[in-house]
């Protein structure tokens, strides 16, 4: 028959790369002239029945390569039938366009990715802060090397995206970038995004993510007691840049004031409150929530004590405050030098907040998760939970010091 065409899938053994996978391809003939085509996949050539056209085994990589085998086979006849069909001209560019969406609109992966963080890097210090704009660069750089490495691409169509390359893409986060699994998933969910941007724009007809669960594992979040807290406050330092990181996380051990909150307070931010004390006034960086805080007095005796630095004086600011990551830093040295095993970093002190200086003083949950600027109070009954457990095991403690005292008791009577 006039126009037929034959599809040959077959491997080219010269492009075999690092891990010994040669590229499939798609060889399309029509009326003696072919063209060849990246179907984006990539096998074991020993794993190649080169006279079936398919991959061997039953192992999750050949079903999914087999499957994407058959559904571009079955694609190109419905191209071939429209094609008869509305009496178009049938050739293997015309045929191969079609396979390829160009006749549609075509976007691509980590393009529409560019695009979306490009957007985000103008909304930081407004709507998001800085680490969480990095945070997409990240996912956007893991997302890169993962179409590189798995499909021997620059780039990915949004509308090949499917169930499997989001499991194929965890697995990838967690084996080649080494993430935990929480971690792993933060990521998958910064794609998600584009994902539904994509939706959202109809530039796809399906989500892959339907069928997605994600499960986070619970983590134990530490935090300062209050002996620990009164070590690092009386604790006497002889560098200023100690002396100021210091002086940082403890406003935020007694404001719950997240890094990003704290690097952009400023003195508009300072209001009295309807007990005629100061209180904080906040939209916060993350989430865009309010958070209304009193000021406690050792928060209020370290904005008196920055009054006068000139980064106060000379700005809005009403502590100066180092960058994130020279901040942490420094905390680990001054954990050292107090004697503290636990991992200071800026985050710890917002937690040790929720915790030991309102949950555990009796603070009512409600009003932790709102100073907190928690947008659900789920979220804060996390922090409960560890209260409890602390409780438990302080109470364990008494208890077993009430039964060696009663022991000591019964054996001096005998």
């Amino acid at each position: 028959m006039k126009n037929n065409y034959y599809a040959l899938f077959h491997l080219i053994k010269r492009k075999v790369n690092k891990r010994g996978l040669a590229p499939i391809y798609l060889r399309l003939t029509v009326d003696g002239k072919r063209k060849e085509h990246s179907i984006s996949r990539r096998v074991d050539p020993r794993k190649w029945n080169s006279r079936q056209e398919k991959a061997m085994g039953n192992s999750r990589e050949a079903v999914e390569i087999n499957t994407h085998i058959s559904n571009l086979r079955h694609k190109l006849n419905q191209i071939h039938q429209t094609f008869i069909e509305h009496d178009k001209h049938i050739t293997v560019n015309s045929l191969l366009k079609e396979l390829k969406g160009e006749n549609q609109q075509n976007k691509l992966a980590l393009e529409v990715f560019k695009e979306h963080n490009e957007k985000i890097d103008q909304l930081i210090g407004k709507d998001i802060s800085a680490s969480s704009a990095q945070r997409y660069w990240t996912c956007h750089n893991h997302v890169q090397q993962f179409i590189n490495e798995e499909y021997d691409e620059e780039d990915y169509r949004l509308r090949d995206i499917d169930h499997n390359f989001i499991i194929k893409f965890e697995h990838f986060l967690k084996t080649k970038r080494n993430c935990n699994h929480n971690s792993a998933l933060k990521y998958v969910n910064n794609f998600k995004k584009i994902v539904r941007i994509a939706l959202a724009n109809k530039w796809i007809s399906h989500d892959p993510f339907i069928n997605y669960k994600v499960k986070f594992e619970p983590v134990e979040r530490e935090f300062l007691t209050q002996e620990e807290i009164d070590a690092l406050w009386e604790k006497e330092l002889h560098f200023e840049r100690l002396i100021l990181v210091r002086d940082m996380f403890v406003f935020s051990c007694y404001t719950g004031l997240a890094y990003s909150d704290v690097e952009k307070l400023s003195k508009s931010d300072i209001t009295i409150g309807i007990d005629g004390s100061k209180w904080i006034r906040i939209h916060r960086t993350k989430t865009g929530s309010r958070s209304s805080i009193p000021l406690l007095p050792v928060a209020e005796q370290i904005l008196a004590r920055y009054e006068n630095h000139p980064q106060v004086e000379e700005s809005e600011r009403v502590i100066p405050v180092l960058s994130n990551q020279k901040s942490n830093a420094f905390l680990k040295e001054i954990a050292i030098m107090c004697d503290i095993s636990k991992t200071l970093t800026t985050h710890l002190a917002r937690h040790t907040f929720a915790t030991t200086v309102t949950l555990t003083n009796g603070v009512p949950i409600e009003t932790v998760s709102r100073m907190l600027g928690h947008q659900s109070l789920r979220t804060t009954q996390h922090y409960a939970k560890i209260v409890d457990r602390k409780i438990s095991d302080d109470m364990n403690i008494l208890k077993e010091k009430l039964a060696a005292q009663k022991s000591k008791k019964e054996s001096n009577t005998q």
